[in-house]
């Protein structure tokens, strides 16, 4: 009973100061992809899901609404602060609705991982630790909402392996149609979770059934029954006997392999309940997931967006937006010093330890870090999603070394003294953590051309323009409706989303990439698209050109953004 209530105190504390740390990660500075998730929103409550792009000047471009729910709930978010006639109230509802999901996806991330390691303090310190790591994917963005379900999914699942409890099959079938409504690109992702599980239950039903044994027990069965059959169809005496001794003899190899195989299951057993180092489960229990992640496979067909959640990925995969994107290009481990620390822990307690490894824990550890290397986007799933197994790690060697002292020292934290020193070095570091964002603005004005568009909005007949902005800045500027070349919906402007019949489909990225890095003589593209404005940043390779071009005037200017009137020729 003390210790149930020793644990019950701990939680609430814990969860509390996982609350604060995780409220103080949110940013204040609004994201790229924040602004044009506020006009899809918009544009979907107004116009409803046309498949259509409105926001660019190019005509007759096909948008698949890949997240359309979470934009549609975040410009409900964002108009519900525009009604309160508080300044910037939409900016402020969206960032107290982001900093609330960081808290969510906290406080799960702790529930998740006490569930599975069984043990609080440990899972409390590392849930502190994993979202320090993952503050800079925290973000007013559709991948925070995932990162939640994910957590959820693995959650639903092993509970449901623990207990054979099936509302959690329910759950999981739930947050397959929520994913494919609010982040189709990662939908795939989600049936990944599934695969170690199910690796390790076809491994341990393959190593239970010992098939290569069998294989040989089978061989000589037919063996016998052959030399029988012959036996007593052989009517030479002398042939017949030889038989005979050649049926003893093989029953006597029959008699010698059956012992074989009980020693082999034998050994096959005391191997799975003292292992060296892998543990192979099986539980029965995964054959319903297995069922489940097949009906989950059709759930994809629950949107609005017709066929988008199966050939969504693989149009992206395909093409070349993911080679310019910086969160989609590979890792490179020594410029990302944080995750390199976190490879080191996991290999050091690999290496260097006699932990016990559950082969699904191996396998997901083991395809989480693959999908890292190919792309560092995918750091974020390796940290949210391994943490409960690095927590079991710890806990096995606590365990081993020092089974009495997180015990001793969960109650320690839990009285009066423990729980205000607690919250104070955690305030402390919320502290040290806000100090540097009170002077930040929802937008930032170095980085996107707040002014600027204020000046285009007055000066420029922004119907008959047709302007060439870059990516970075794009969402920005449609957000206060100004038509764009580009912006950061990158599978907008790519050829494998807007292919019609008999064409090859529009490259507008790669336009822009050539454009931008001086691959090609930007006159070119302006003349192909017959553009008449050019907003650049002042430090562009661009803007280096067309401020020694006479047929660029220049009509704008701030600290750090140019407006470019073109001379179209007729």
């Amino acid at each position: 009973m003390e210790e149930q209530n020793v644990k019950l105190k701990f939680n609430i504390l814990a969860i509390i100061c996982i609350i604060m740390f995780s409220f103080v990660l949110a940013p204040v500075t609004l994201q790229n992809d924040t602004y044009y998730t506020i006009k899809i929103g918009e544009h979907i409550v107004n116009q409803g899901i046309d498949m259509k792009d409105p926001f660019s000047w190019h005509e007759d471009l096909s948008y698949t609404y890949p997240h359309w729910a979470y934009d549609t709930g975040t410009y409900l978010i964002y108009n519900l602060g525009e009604m309160t006639n508080i300044q910037d109230g939409g900016m402020i509802f969206i960032y107290v609705s982001t900093a609330i999901l960081s808290c969510v996806l906290g406080v799960l991330i702790y529930i998740t991982s006490c569930k599975i390691s069984k043990n609080n303090l440990v899972s409390f310190i590392l849930t502190m630790f994993v979202m320090y790591l993952v503050k800079d994917f925290i973000a007013a963005r559709a991948q925070l909402v995932t990162f939640i379900l994910f957590v959820l999914t693995i959650l639903f699942i092993e509970s449901f392996l623990e207990s054979k409890k099936k509302r959690y099959l329910i759950g999981i079938a739930l947050i397959s149609i929520i994913i494919a409504n609010v982040h189709v690109a990662v939908w795939p992702f989600f049936f990944i979770l599934f695969l170690p599980y199910i690796t390790e239950y076809i491994i341990s039903c393959i190593l239970e059934k010992n098939i290569v044994s069998k294989l040989v027990l089978l061989s000589h069965r037919l063996e016998i029954k052959k030399i029988e059959k012959k036996s007593i169809k052989e009517k030479n005496e002398e042939k017949k006997n030889k038989l005979e001794i050649k049926l003893e003899k093989q029953k006597e190899k029959l008699i010698v392999q059956e012992e074989k195989e009980t020693k082999i299951i034998e050994k096959a057993k005391e191997r799975r309940n003292n292992p060296y180092r892998l543990k192979i489960e099986k539980n029965t229990a995964t054959k319903w997931l297995i069922l489940v992640m097949i009906i989950c496979a059709f759930t994809g067909l629950l949107t609005p967006l017709g066929d988008t959640p199966y050939t969504y990925l693989v149009k992206t995969m395909q093409g070349t937006t993911m080679n310019n994107i910086s969160e989609h290009l590979p890792l490179t481990l020594y410029n990302d010093k944080a995750t390199m620390v976190v490879f080191a822990l996991f290999f050091a307690i690999l290496i260097f330890t006699d932990t016990k490894i559950k082969l699904s824990d191996f396998f997901m550890i083991a395809g989480l870090i693959f999908l890292s290397f190919a792309s560092r986007r995918q750091i974020s799933m390796l940290l949210i999603i391994g943490v409960y197994i690095f927590a079991k790690w710890i806990d096995y060697l606590f365990k081993k070394y020092d089974a009495k002292g997180c015990k001793k020292f969960t109650k320690l934290m839990t009285t009066l003294v423990g729980k205000v020193l607690t919250i104070s070095i955690v305030i402390l570091i919320c502290i040290c953590f806000i100090k540097p964002k009170l002077n930040d603005k929802f937008v930032n004005s170095n980085k996107y051309p707040v002014e600027a568009s204020t000046w285009i909005l007055e000066n420029l007949d922004i119907d008959n323009m047709r302007i060439y902005n870059e990516y970075n800045y794009g969402s920005y500027l449609l957000y206060r409706g100004i038509p764009v070349f580009i912006d950061s919906r990158a599978d907008l402007y790519a050829p494998e989303f807007n292919k019609k019949e008999g064409e090859d489909g529009r490259d507008i990225f790669s336009d822009y990439i050539n454009i931008s890095s001086i691959g090609t003589y930007y006159e070119i593209k302006f003349e192909k698209y017959d553009i008449t404005h050019v907003i650049v940043v002042n430090n562009a390779k661009l803007n280096m050109f067309l401020s020694r071009n006479r047929e660029y005037k220049e009509l704008y200017r701030d600290d750090n953004f140019t407006i470019y009137e073109r001379n179209v020729k007729n």
